[in-house]
């Protein structure tokens, strides 16, 4: 049994005998030492166990003014109001449909996207039960704020300490070019992976007149500037990905079509009219990392230089919505790092570790906290 705000959940079903009509659930909830009390019904035949998962319809009624959910999710009770002597009758019957199923269970993720608990699951990670996890859909026993914590060599035998946070669920699902229809759990470290400069010259615009790149649209680009040209998306990022990313998460990142900004008119006056210098034309390239926009992380757009600098990375991640403190610090510790947008024509966004959103010369070295998708 686990408890948790006011929530009693039930995890494990060694049922025995107790009384003619009950069996107990053994176990001690902390600080109320007490048992609760189960009858478990199937399709009109009593049972010691819960059936297992399934196209079951549930019906749970309790004494001493307790209610119980069943989480389709996790397949486990919740009981609300539970106190010494609490019996619940739950009744399975067959005949769920698949749609009313799949409802439940998108339920049960919104629930778990609008949830804070910050629980440690590495042990999901080191089982591998936090992929199977993802894969059926159901994030039995993952929340927003949850993390993982991994202390990996990379190719070169250098090791990454890094605490890993779930930032937001299946909030890409039906974005990018090619339909992403995996689920899937967004994920951002906890503090930022060192630092690094977006250009090496004070520069936002085309930083290498040579680069050609294609994108996944069959156009091929040139000219390439903004985010999409610089040193941090061309350079520090793939390094990231292979030193601090694969080594952790392997083939369980997802490679998926991203719109980025790739295209800058230093004639452009950026979004508040005040400085010229703004992006201007995006495309879509397949991606495995990146860093984040002013959406994700604000919910609005602060210093960004136009619409371009967003693409479908245009809502902020649960995370920072349940916990904005985590915008700017973890723990103890304050940091500032890069965000993907361009500012002006020198400038790109970051987030200052004083939790001020504010703007900084592209040759500035500020934190790298890259986001990712895993299934």
């Amino acid at each position: 049994m686990f408890w948790g705000g006011g929530i009693l959940i039930i995890r494990t079903y060694a049922l025995y005998q107790n009384e003619k009509e009950y069996n107990v659930i053994k176990g001690i909830v902390p600080d109320f030492g007490y048992d609760v009390k189960l009858a478990i019904n199937i399709d009109g035949e009593k049972a010691k166990n819960v059936p297992a998962r399934g196209l079951y319809k549930t019906e749970i009624k309790c004494n001493n003014e307790a209610t119980g959910i069943w989480d389709y999710n996790a397949w486990n009770l919740k009981i609300n109001n539970a106190s010494v002597g609490t019996k619940c009758n739950i009744t399975f019957t067959s005949g769920l449909s698949e749609s009313e199923y799949q409802e439940y269970l998108e339920a049960g993720v919104n629930e778990r996207r609008n949830t804070y608990r910050g629980k440690d699951i590495t042990y999901l990670y080191n089982n591998k039960e936090l992929y199977s996890q993802i894969e059926n859909c159901s994030f039995d026993d993952i929340y927003v704020g949850d993390y993982i914590k991994t202390n990996k060599q990379d190719t070169a035998g250098t090791s990454h300490n890094v605490t890993w946070l779930i930032a937001d669920l299946n909030n890409y699902l039906h974005s990018g070019y090619t339909d992403l229809q995996t689920c899937h759990a967004t994920i951002i470290p906890a503090t930022t992976l060192g630092t690094a400069q977006m250009n090496t010259e004070n520069k936002t615009g085309v930083v290498d007149e040579n680069l050609t790149l294609d994108s996944k649209d069959g156009n091929k680009r040139t000219s390439i500037g903004a985010y999409v040209g610089s040193n941090m998306k061309q350079k520090v990022l793939p390094e990231i990905l292979e030193k601090y990313i694969i080594p952790v998460f392997g083939d369980n990142v997802i490679t998926y079509t991203n719109l980025l900004v790739d295209q800058y008119d230093d004639t452009r006056s950026n979004q508040d009219g005040a400085v010229l210098g703004a992006s201007s034309g995006w495309a879509w390239y397949d991606s495995q990392v990146d860093l984040m926009s002013e959406v994700n992380v604000y919910g609005s757009t602060i210093w960004s230089s136009s619409g371009y600098d967003i693409g479908i990375d245009n809502r902020q991640y649960a995370i920072f919505q349940l916990k904005p403190e985590f915008i700017n610090s973890y723990g103890n510790q304050r940091f500032n790092y890069w965000l993907k947008a361009v500012a002006d024509s020198t400038t790109f966004a970051y987030v200052g570790n004083r939790g001020h959103a504010n703007a900084g010369s592209a040759s500035g070295s500020y934190g790298v906290r890259p986001r990712f998708l895993i299934k």
